[in-house]
C-alpha cells in the first residue's frame, strides 16, 4: 500500500484504479473458466484490493462502511456472484458519479449512467426538484456504534425536502487524527460538526495511511484535555488545512459558556439534544453563502428583462444581430444568452465597477474570503493592468522599487508611467537550459543593505517578485517578507502570482501564497512569544557584536514586531489557471495601512486604468470561477496535480521517450544551496517529503509545470513546439527554451488529455528512432552536432548590465544601481535623439570603448520579461543572447533595422542634464574614425514586416540565413548607401 501511496501525490486515483482493478478481478473469478490455481490467483487479487480499499474507504461516504463491511462478508463467505455484481454496481457509481444525487441505495444500478451528458445540451434552468442538485459530504467526528451511525444516516435523509438546494451524506469517524486524514483525502467535504465523544488517536491501523497522518496534532490531542480544549486544536488544524470548511460544534454542557470562548472557531456552536435539525439547516444555509454569485445571478436576472436601449451597445441583447441579414451566424456559434446579457448599464441591479455597490461589491467580498485576502478587486483586461493599478497606487516618482529583472513586461512598463527608480534583482541562472531561476534573498537583502549604508531606505517603497515564475520556481514567501522586513519594516510587496491563483486551494501549495503568508505574519507578529524571541535575538547580537552587513546576509533575520507593517498584494491571472473569460484577473490586498495609506490612490489608479465599459461577461466568470473554487477547488487543484505526476512517470519510465527526452526534476532547476532538504525529488517521494521541502526550502518546485528537456532529439524548443506539437497534433503550449518545452497541467486537464500527449511524444519519438536509423553518415554526423550543442555547449545568460549614469541617481552616501526608466523611456520619443544599430555596428561602438544605451524596452515573447529596457547599456552578452533566441516574437527589435538606441549626442546632453561632467563614463559621442553608419528612417511599426519601399533591401543570403535577432559576432562592412544594408558573408554562419 505505502508503495501505491508513494506513486501519487493524492488518493482519489488510488481509489479509483482498485475499484477497476477489483471489479476486473471480481468479474474474472466468477467466469465459468475460472478453476483452480486461475480461481486462486483472481481471489488473492481481490483479497488484497479490498485490503487497500479497508484502509480508504471510512472517510467516503459512498460506497460507506456498511455496504462495504457487507461486500466484505460476501467475498469471505464465497458468494462471488453477488460480490462481483456488488461491486460492479459501486464502480460503476463511482465512475459516473450517480451516488452523488443522493439516492445512494439505487447509485450505479442504471446503464443510462455510464454515458454522460452531452455538455452542449446541459440545462440550468430547470427546478432543482428535477435536475441533480449538487452533493457534497459532511464529516461527523465522534464515537459512535455501528447501529448509531445507520440511524444517524437515515434521520439525516428524512430531512431532505424537494425543494433544498443540495443533498449531503455523512462521513463518521471517532478521532482526531482521523478526521484530519478525512479532510485532506475526501475532496467532498464542505463541513465539518465536531462533538464532544472524540478520542484523539484512532483505534485502526494507520500505517498504511502514514504520508497523511498529521502527528504534530496527534499529540497535542492528549486524553487529559478537556473536549472543549481537543474541539478547539481540531478545529484551528482543520481550519489551517481547508480554511473553505464550515466548522460546527455540538455539546451538552454549558453551550452558552462555550459558544463564548470557542466561538470564534466555529460557525456555529449547537446544544447536542436541540439542534439536530437546526445544525441541518444551517450546513445547507453554509454551503450556500458559498454557491451564491451575486454578480452572475443579476446579469442572469436582467438578460430576462425587456428592455429599450437609447444610448450605447446596439448588440445588447442581441438585437443589431437578429435582425441582420448577414452575421446571424454569430448566434448560432455563441448561443443568444451571451447577447441577452449584454448591457452598457449600470443600474438595474447590475453595479458599476468602477464605484460598485451592489452584487459586484458583494461578489468582490465573496471572492475576498474565498482567497483569504482584506479586499479584492475584479480585473477585465488581464494581470497587466492589474500591475500598473497596484504600481501606480504605490509608487510616487522618485521613489525606489526593488523589481525581479525577469518579471514580466507589465511590471517594466508600470515603473515608467509611476516614475519608479527602480534597482533590478538577479535571479540565478541555469545556463544549462537557458532559462533563469528566482531571486535568492541573500541578493534582496544585499541591495536593501546597499540602500542602507547609502542613506537611501527612506525612498525605498515596494519589492515586486513573481511567484511563481514561469518555469514553476516558488518562493518562501513568508520568509522573504519576514527578513526584509527586519531591514525596511514599512516595505511593501507585490507578488505577481499570474500563474499561481490556483494554489490558493492547495494545503500545501497555500503556505507558499501571498495572502497565506501575509495573514501567518501578521499573526507572528502579534504573538507575545514572538516578541520574547526578537528581544532575545537582540540581547544575542549585542552580546556577540555582530552587526556588519555579512553577518546580515548569511543569518535568518526578525523584524521589530512594533514596527513592522504587513503591507501585501498579490495580482492573479484567474482565467490563466483557473475557470474564468480570458483577461479575468483579480487583485487581492492584505494591507495594514490600506485604508488609511492608499485606499483614494488606489481607487484612481484603478480609475485611471479600468475601462468605463468593462465587459460584463468576464466579471460574471470571475464571479463563477469564485463560486467553483470555494466549493470544489480542493478536488479540482489534486487532480491538477495527480495528472502532472502520472505525466512525469508515463515519460521517464518509457523506454523509448526516456532516451530523447526527460522531465526535469527539482534538482535540475534549484541549486543544492537554495535545498537544505537535500530532497532532490520531493514530488515523486510521498506527500511528506514534499511538505518538508515546501516547510525547509528557500525554493521549490510546482509540480504542476514539468519542464521536458529535448536536446537529445536535436531539435530546439520552438521548432519542437511549432513543428511538431501545434502544427502536427494541436497541442499548444506556451514556453520553450533551447533545449526544452514547458507542459503545463491545469484544472480543466484530464486523464484522457495526458494520455494523449504521452501518445503523441511517443509517436514524435518512434520516427526519430527510424529516422536516425536510416540516416546516412553525413546526416547522422549533423544530427549529433545539433545534439552536442543542446546539450553539451550552455550558452551563458546575461545579467543586468545596468543603466547609463546619465538615467541614475548620484544622490546619497554611496553609489547604488537604481535607474530612472521613465526618464529613459520619455527621451526617445524625439526622434532626433534616436538611431538604429544593427548588432555588429554595436559590436564596434563597444570594441572603442563607448557605451550604447537603449532607447526602448526589447522583450522576446514569451516568456515576456525585457532583456533590455530604457537607459541601459548594452553588454556583449546581451548581443549574444539575443543571437542565440529561438523565440520569434521579439517586441522593440526589428530585424531589418536593429536596436533602437540613443545618439551620443542624447546621452551627452542627458549626462550633462544629470550633472555629469562631459565626456564622463563614456558618454561622448565618438570620434569620426569609430563611427558607425545607422539607420536614421523611421522604420515601420510591426517588427520585422516588410511593407515594400519603407523597409530596406535585404541581401539574399540572408533571407535564407539563420532567423535569429541581432547578427554575427563578426561585423559587416558598413552600408553602401542610406537606404541598402548589406549582409557579410561571416553571418551565413550564424553564432
Amino acid at each position: 500500500m505505502t508503495e501505491h501511496l508513494r506513486a501519487y501525490n493524492s488518493l482519489w486515483q488510488v481509489r479509483s484504479d482498485s475499484w477497476c482493478r477489483l471489479e476486473e478481478a471480481a468479474d474474472r473469478l466468477t467466469r465459468p473458466s475460472t478453476t483452480g490455481a486461475l480461481k486462486e490467483k483472481w481471489a488473492n487479487a481481490c483479497r488484497e484490493l479490498l485490503g487497500r480499499l479497508s484502509t480508504l474507504e471510512p472517510y467516503w461516504a459512498y460506497p460507506g462502511s456498511p455496504q462495504f463491511a457487507r461486500l466484505q462478508r460476501l467475498f469471505a463467505a464465497g458468494s462471488y456472484d453477488k460480490f462481483a455484481q456488488t461491486v460492479g454496481q459501486v464502480n460503476r457509481a463511482l465512475t459516473t458519479e450517480s451516488y452523488r444525487s443522493g439516492d445512494v441505495d439505487n447509485a450505479g444500478t442504471d446503464d443510462l449512467d455510464m454515458f454522460p451528458s452531452d455538455p452542449r445540451q446541459l440545462v440550468e434552468h430547470q427546478p432543482a426538484s428535477q435536475r441533480d442538485r449538487p452533493y457534497f459530504e459532511v464529516l461527523v467526528v465522534e464515537k459512535m456504534t455501528e447501529d448509531q451511525e445507520r440511524a444517524l444516516r437515515s434521520e439525516v435523509r428524512k430531512w431532505r425536502r424537494p425543494d433544498d438546494e443540495f443533498v449531503y451524506e455523512l462521513v463518521v469517524v471517532s478521532s482526531g487524527d482521523e478526521a484530519l486524514i478525512a479532510a485532506r483525502l475526501n475532496v467532498n467535504l464542505q463541513a465539518v460538526v465536531i462533538r464532544r465523544r472524540f478520542s484523539h488517536q484512532s483505534t485502526r491501523d494507520l500505517s498504511a495511511l502514514s504520508e497523511f497522518v498529521d502527528t504534530e496534532v496527534s499529540n497535542e490531542l492528549a486524553d487529559h484535555q478537556t473536549p472543549e480544549e481537543r474541539a478547539q486544536i481540531l478545529a484551528v488544524s482543520l481550519s489551517n488545512l481547508r480554511p473553505e470548511l464550515d466548522l460546527y460544534l455540538m455539546t451538552e454542557i454549558d453551550v452558552e459558556d462555550i459558544a463564548g470562548r470557542l466561538g470564534q472557531y466555529f460557525r456555529r456552536v449547537f446544544h447536542a439534544r436541540e439542534g439536530m435539525l437546526e445544525l441541518h439547516l444551517s450546513i445547507l444555509h453554509g454551503v450556500a453563502a458559498r454557491y451564491r454569485t451575486p454578480f452572475f445571478s443579476a446579469l442572469k436576472q436582467y438578460s430576462h428583462r425587456p428592455t429599450g436601449v437609447f444610448h450605447a451597445l446596439p448588440i445588447s441583447q442581441g438585437k443589431s444581430i437578429v435582425n441582420s441579414h448577414w452575421i446571424k451566424d454569430m448566434v448560432g456559434f455563441y448561443g443568444l444568452d451571451v447577447f441577452m446579457a449584454e448591457t452598457s448599464a449600470t443600474c438595474g441591479g447590475l453595479d458599476s465597477l468602477l464605484e460598485p455597490t451592489g452584487p459586484l461589491r458583494e461578489a468582490q467580498q465573496l471572492a475576498g474570503q474565498a482567497y483569504g485576502s482584506r479586499h479584492t478587486y475584479f480585473v477585465t483586461n488581464g494581470t497587466s493592468t492589474a500591475n500598473k493599478i497596484v504600481t501606480q497606487a504605490l509608487v510616487a516618482p522618485g521613489d525606489i522599487v526593488l523589481l525581479d529583472r525577469n518579471c514580466h513586461q507589465s511590471h517594466h512598463y508600470g515603473m515608467m508611467l509611476a516614475g519608479a527608480n527602480v534597482v533590478y534583482l538577479e535571479a540565478y541562472s541555469l545556463n544549462e537550459y537557458s532559462m533563469y531561476g528566482a531571486v535568492p534573498l541573500r541578493e534582496i537583502k544585499s541591495k536593501l543593505l546597499a540602500l542602507k549604508r547609502a542613506g537611501k531606505l527612506n525612498r525605498v517603497k515596494m519589492m515586486s517578485l513573481t511567484n511563481c515564475t514561469f518555469d514553476g520556481i516558488v518562493y518562501d514567501v513568508e520568509r522573504v517578507m519576514e527578513e526584509c522586513l527586519a531591514i525596511k519594516p514599512d516595505l511593501v510587496f507585490l507578488w505577481d502570482e499570474a500563474w499561481f491563483a490556483f494554489a490558493r486551494f492547495h494545503p500545501v501549495y497555500r503556505t507558499r501564497t501571498a495572502m497565506a503568508a501575509a495573514r501567518a505574519l501578521r499573526e507572528r507578529l502579534q504573538d507575545p512569544d514572538y516578541r520574547r524571541r526578537y528581544e532575545e535575538s537582540l540581547a544575542g547580537e549585542g552580546a556577540a557584536g555582530k552587526t556588519d552587513d555579512e553577518d546580515l546576509l548569511e543569518r535568518r533575520l526578525i523584524p521589530d514586531p512594533a514596527r513592522a507593517r504587513v503591507r501585501v498584494y498579490a495580482t492573479q491571472s484567474t482565467h490563466k489557471t483557473l475557470t474564468a473569460l480570458r483577461q479575468g484577473s483579480m487583485i487581492h490586498v492584505f494591507d495594514q495601512d490600506f485604508d488609511q495609506k492608499v485606499a483614494e490612490p488606489f481607487h484612481e489608479a484603478y480609475m485611471a486604468h479600468t475601462s468605463t465599459s468593462p465587459n460584463y461577461q468576464i466579471l460574471a466568470s470571475l464571479d463563477l470561477g469564485r463560486r467553483q473554487v470555494a466549493l470544489e477547488g480542493v478536488e479540482l487543484v489534486q487532480r491538477q496535480i495527480e495528472n502532472a505526476m502520472q505525466l512525469r512517470d508515463a515519460i521517464d519510465n518509457h523506454p523509448l521517450l526516456s532516451k530523447y527526452m526527460r522531465c526535469l526534476r527539482t534538482s535540475d532547476l534549484i541549486p543544492e544551496r537554495y535545498r537544505p532538504s537535500a530532497i532532490a525529488q520531493p514530488l515523486r517521494s510521498g506527500l511528506r517529503n514534499m511538505m518538508a521541502a515546501w516547510d525547509q526550502d528557500e525554493f521549490v518546485l510546482d509540480p504542476s509545470r514539468i519542464t521536458l528537456f529535448i536536446g537529445h532529439t536535436g531539435y530546439d524548443g520552438d521548432t519542437f513546439k511549432r513543428q511538431q506539437l501545434m502544427d502536427r497534433y494541436g497541442i499548444q503550449i506556451n514556453k520553450t527554451s533551447r533545449n526544452s518545452v514547458l507542459f503545463m497541467t491545469n484544472i480543466g486537464t484530464t486523464r484522457s488529455s495526458v494520455a494523449f500527449l504521452v501518445e503523441v511524444l511517443v509517436n514524435i519519438a518512434r520516427e526519430l528512432d527510424q529516422n536516425i536509423s536510416e540516416m546516412s553518415l553525413g546526416e547522422r554526423e549533423q544530427f549529433e552536432r545539433a545534439v552536442f550543442r543542446l546539450t553539451e555547449m550552455p550558452l551563458p545568460l546575461p545579467d543586468f548590465s545596468g543603466f547609463h549614469p546619465a538615467f541614475m541617481d548620484h544622490s546619497g552616501s554611496k553609489p547604488t544601481p537604481e535607474g530612472d526608466v521613465r526618464r529613459g523611456f520619455y527621451l526617445s520619443y524625439d526622434d532626433t535623439n534616436c538611431e538604429y544599430l544593427r548588432g555588429e555596428q554595436i559590436d564596434e561602438k563597444l570594441d572603442a570603448g563607448y557605451e550604447v544605451v537603449s532607447a526602448t524596452f526589447v522583450t522576446p515573447y514569451p516568456p515576456g520579461f525585457p532583456v533590455l529596457v530604457p537607459g541601459q547599456v548594452f553588454s556583449r552578452e546581451i548581443l549574444q543572447f539575443m543571437r542565440d533566441l529561438d523565440t520569434p516574437e521579439i517586441h522593440g527589435y526589428l530585424p531589418n533595422f536593429g536596436y533602437r538606441v540613443y545618439t551620443d549626442k542624447a546621452v551627452e546632453i542627458a549626462s550633462a542634464s544629470a550633472g555629469l561632467p562631459p565626456n564622463g563614463h563614456g558618454s561622448a559621442a565618438p570620434p569620426a574614425t569609430a563611427r558607425t553608419k545607422s539607420s536614421k528612417r523611421k522604420p515601420p511599426r510591426r517588427g520585422g514586416s516588410d511593407d515594400g519601399g519603407s523597409v530596406p533591401e535585404i541581401g539574399q543570403e540572408e533571407l535564407i540565413g539563420q532567423q535569429v535577432p541581432g547578427d554575427a559576432v563578426s561585423p559587416a562592412p558598413p552600408p553602401t548607401g542610406p537606404d541598402v544594408v548589406e549582409v557579410g558573408a561571416a553571418e551565413l554562419t550564424g553564432p
